[in-house]
């Protein structure tokens, strides 16, 4: 686990150093998740009210094409204290931007989860990202993200099957 911390800190470092940002920000929120289970659903899967809070980078392509990666703490999972699922995650959006105040966003994320390593959860999970986002007072923006699953939350010798589903509200600054 402190390997695959140091090692995504590693990569998002140096790509940050050798490529030229448009600009920095921060964001943070509230998320609505829950887990999507596939099989028998345990009792106590309500869903979640959690924060998550970010940094974020964004590259310009074109004038309308821009990528977006982020690294931010999540509160996933669902609301049984068993159920709940906190990451490390990082996205990476590919924004179109319609004006300069409306774009939306798509991309992969990868999350680490962060708190006991051996506990019958996938410690490493990739996840589908899309969300929009409006811009206003020149550097605030909010925004409103849905990411679901694509990985079993669930170790394989667990007789469970269940992807992350959450909802993300956020408001953040952009500094250029």
């Amino acid at each position: 686990m402190k390997k695959t911390t140091l090692l995504i800190i590693t990569l998002l470092v140096t790509t940050a150093s050798f490529a030229q940002f448009d600009l920095f920000g921060v964001r943070a929120g509230m998320n609505i998740s829950n887990l999507d289970f596939e099989s028998e659903v345990p009792s106590g899967n309500t869903h979640r009210n959690g924060f998550m809070i970010g940094f974020l980078a964004q590259y310009g392509i074109t004038e309308h094409f821009s990528v977006s990666p982020e690294v931010q703490f999540s509160a996933e999972g669902a609301k049984d204290k068993d159920l709940r699922l906190d990451y490390i995650n990082v996205p990476v959006l590919a924004k179109y931007s319609f004006n300069e105040r409306l774009a939306i966003g798509v991309g992969p994320q990868m999350g680490i989860k962060v708190h006991e390593y051996k506990d019958g959860f996938q410690n490493l999970m990739f996840s589908g990202v899309a969300g929009i986002e409006y811009l206003f007072m020149d550097d605030f923006f909010i925004d409103v993200r849905y990411s679901y699953g694509f990985t079993n939350v669930y170790d394989d010798d667990q007789m469970y099957e269940a992807k992350n589903s959450n909802i993300q509200i956020g408001i953040g600054i952009k500094v250029f």
